[in-house]
Order: C-alpha cells, then sequence, then structure tokens
C-alpha cells in the first residue's frame, strides 16, 4: 500500500505550530466527510512557494505518493493545473509528476465557503449579514479581494467579528459539506481534487 501525502498551502512557518494543526485538522476533517478509503498524510506547508518547493524536493520518492494542492491565485485560462502554476508562477512540472498529483483549490481558499452559504449561517449565527457576500454561480470565478472583502463585511457585526484568516479559516473548511462544495457549478475543480484523492487513498 502506498503512503499518500498531501501536501497543501496554508498554515505557517515554524513559529506558528498552531496555525499549521488548526490547517492540517481542517483538511482532515473536510477529507474525511468526503469519504476517503484512508486519509492521507497531511502537511501545511506555508506559503505556496514553499509548498511546491517541497512538492519538487518530494517527488519522486519511491515509498510515497505526493499531492499538490494550491490556490490559484488568479483566473484560470491554462487547460490544467500545472500549464496554469507555469504561466502565472513559472513552476516546472517535475519529470513523471502526473497531472493528478496537482490541483488548484479557487483564486483563494475562501472561495469554497461561499459554496455552502449554510456552514457560514450556522459559523456566525443570526447577525451574519449574507447580502454582504459577492454572488458567483462558480465560486472559482470569485476574485481574492471580492471574496476577502465580502467576508468581512457580511461578518462584521456578528459575535466573532469580522472574518479574521488566522482566528476563523481552518475552523471554517472543517464544518463544510464536500458534498456542497464539489457540486459541478459551484467548484468543479473541487469535485476533481476529492475524486483524485479519493482515487489514490483506496489503493
Amino acid at each position: 500500500m502506498v503512503k499518500v501525502k498531501l501536501l497543501v498551502e496554508g498554515g505557517g512557518d515554524g513559529k506558528r505550530k498552531s496555525v499549521n494543526r488548526e490547517c492540517r485538522k481542517g483538511f482532515r476533517l473536510f477529507l474525511e466527510k468526503a469519504g476517503m478509503g484512508r486519509m492521507p498524510d497531511i502537511t501545511a506547508c506555508g506559503g505556496r512557494q514553499k509548498a511546491y518547493d517541497k512538492f519538487v524536493h518530494e517527488h519522486g520518492d519511491d515509498n510515497a505518493l505526493v499531492v499538490l494542492l494550491v490556490d490559484a491565485e488568479g483566473p484560470v485560462t491554462s487547460s490544467g493545473p500545472w500549464e496554469h502554476l507555469k504561466s502565472r508562477d513559472n513552476w516546472n512540472r517535475p519529470a513523471g509528476a502526473l497531472d493528478e498529483q496537482c490541483h488548484l483549490m479557487t483564486q483563494v481558499m475562501e472561495s469554497w465557503f461561499l459554496a455552502d452559504l449554510q456552514t457560514l449561517r450556522d459559523y456566525y449565527g443570526p447577525a451574519f449579514q449574507e447580502s454582504g457576500l459577492p454572488k458567483y454561480l462558480n465560486v472559482e470565478d470569485a476574485p481574492k479581494q471580492d471574496v476577502i472583502n465580502g467576508l468581512a463585511d457580511a461578518t462584521r457585526r456578528t459575535p466573532k467579528r469580522a472574518y479574521d484568516k488566522g482566528k476563523h479559516s481552518f475552523e471554517i473548511l472543517a464544518k463544510l459539506s464536500p458534498s456542497q462544495v464539489q457540486q459541478q457549478q459551484q467548484a468543479p475543480r473541487a469535485k476533481r481534487f476529492i475524486e483524485a484523492m479519493s482515487g489514490f487513498c483506496s489503493q
């Protein structure tokens, strides 16, 4: 049985172990609800460059299958994730790396939250102002700053106060419904990610 390692953009550096822990927990609970046969080994890499560098370093390990998950950071016009990352970041696809080993979330992770409004309502309570959020049928089209600004506007009057990426992001991720997020019209790349991970983790 091949070990599966998931390298995700998110968390902090070595001085922010609690953030890394919350990042790993958020993704683990999200994937558990998605019905993984077994869980991958999840690493919170901090910045997206660090995530890519770690993938390049660990790809090719005969004892593990390594998967990269990063934000797109902008509109995706390329045919695949590796092509997008080459065009935007000048990241080269390592020799032998499969298409299914590279995944883009959205322009920013918080866009997934827009696909599951009920979780946001439950998390922030009655003072949550849904009208402050940007409206996109496909949340992957939502520009990064629109999402962040919208979350701040929608949550500023709640007891938890305005959305705080450090305090709230991974708690919300852990509560999201994967079935809601990965609906084809909502976030098709989320569906691609979950299906690939399910396949790898069932081997």
